[in-house]
């Protein structure tokens, strides 16, 4: 993950394959994340637990990053997203992220909104 846009894609791999704990590895240990009730998550157990019930539940998802502004190890981006289950969409939302270039020239996440940037999101349940 050389360039910030290639966590999207990460995350699509990884929430598709199920993968809880390799999704909270792609944040710094005291990210926050919001969770779909809106509690913000903070540091490694709590993203995890986040993840375990995205992951629990099944769904597939689609991203696609519209945006990625950069200022030094520091990066905004966005994706427009969609949550999938058994190939029919049941949920889509926008994201606000914040993500800094680690020591290895990765990127984690520092800050995850995944309905940050949205006044459409749709959400299952």
């Amino acid at each position: 993950m050389q360039r910030p846009a290639d966590i999207h894609r990460e995350v699509e791999r990884l929430v598709n394959a199920g993968d809880a704990d390799a999704l909270t590895a792609l944040y710094e240990p005291g990210a926050r994340m919001v969770d779909s009730h809106g509690a913000v998550r903070q540091g490694a157990d709590e993203i995890r637990s986040n993840w375990a019930e995205i992951v629990a539940s099944g769904f597939t998802i689609a991203l696609e990053t519209t945006y990625v502004i950069e200022s030094d190890d520091l990066a905004l981006l966005r994706n427009d997203y969609t949550l999938l289950l058994d190939g029919a969409e049941v949920g889509s939302s926008a994201t606000a992220e914040v993500v800094r270039r680690q020591p290895d020239g990765t990127w984690l996440y520092v800050l995850d909104h995944p309905f940050g940037s949205s006044d459409r999101a749709t959400l299952p349940g």
